[in-house]
């Protein structure tokens, strides 16, 4: 069942001094965040690394192989859902169980972020399709990207060109508000309350890049991929400002917990401390 907010998303930017938002006198800087992956070797990435650097223990998930996922939020500070090769439209078990579960998040309105199969799950958990492009084509490599007017008022300095890897694409969810924008794929990046979706790939390294380029080079060949020596001259170009922009929005992102968890868990903190 399709989640359905009584509200209209609120985008509300970032608040200044993220990092001190998320510093270790807040009792919810060592909360970990839940990470779920869907291959044995997949990894959270850059965004790993950045959650990490916050002082954020990593939960990592992998119910394609079995693992179970909570039944509530409560005790994480977050969830992020990754890309993977499979369709948030398969039939499998552990794909319909992730999008059930991302009512969860929703309902209880913590941060939420989903990347590439990640926003598509996210998307469809809001009642949205989720297609191939109609001349067939996909977005292998970098490809321009450009955030509106409600994007850059949440989280500036978008970068000029992002990493893709997908050949499906959605529909903007109802009630919620479009972020940022391409060719192909019109709908690059959306906000439904505390949870966003990420059409494209900020998470991937330069290890990950070569991975994918390699194992993954028969999607190179479809209409609209770039050859592989063009992911790494343009990752030359483009990652300093992509790399910059995800650490911002990362720290902005973690500070969307609800008061009333923030609040008991400062009271429960200074309890702690008291009796020390």
């Amino acid at each position: 069942m399709p989640f359905r907010s009584d509200q209209t998303s609120a985008v509300v930017p970032f608040p200044e001094g993220r990092r001190a938002a998320v510093a270790p006198e807040n009792p919810t800087a060592s909360l970990p965040v839940l990470i779920v992956l869907h291959q044995e070797t997949s990894t959270p990435g850059r965004v790993g690394n950045a959650l990490r650097a916050l002082g954020h223990p990593l939960d990592i998930r992998r119910p394609r192989f079995g693992d179970g996922l909570p039944e509530t939020l409560e005790a994480h500070a977050g969830a992020v859902i990754f890309g993977g090769p499979m369709s948030a439209n398969d039939g499998d078990e552990y794909v319909r169980r992730e999008i059930d579960w991302i009512e969860i998040p929703l309902r209880e309105q913590r941060p939420f972020l989903g990347i590439c199969l990640g926003a598509q799950m996210l998307a469809r958990q809001l009642g949205a399709p989720v297609a191939p492009h109609l001349q067939g084509r996909v977005e292998v490599g970098y490809y321009p990207i450009r955030p509106t007017a409600t994007g850059r008022a949440l989280c500036p300095n978008w970068p000029d060109r992002v990493y893709h890897w997908h050949g499906e694409g959605f529909e903007l969810p109802a009630g919620c508000e479009l972020l940022a924008e391409g060719d192909d794929f019109p709908v690059q990046a959306f906000q439904a309350g505390h949870a966003f979706g990420f059409q494209f790939h900020p998470d991937v390294t330069y290890a990950m890049m070569h991975r994918w380029t390699t194992r993954g080079c028969v999607r190179m060949d479809s209409p609209g991929a770039k050859p592989r020596h063009l992911h790494f001259e343009d990752r030359a170009l483009h990652d300093v400002t992509e790399r910059a922009w995800l650490k911002g929005f990362i720290g902005g992102w973690l500070t969307r917990m609800p008061r009333s968890m923030t609040c008991g868990l400062m009271l429960h903190h200074r309890c702690c401390r008291s009796r020390l």
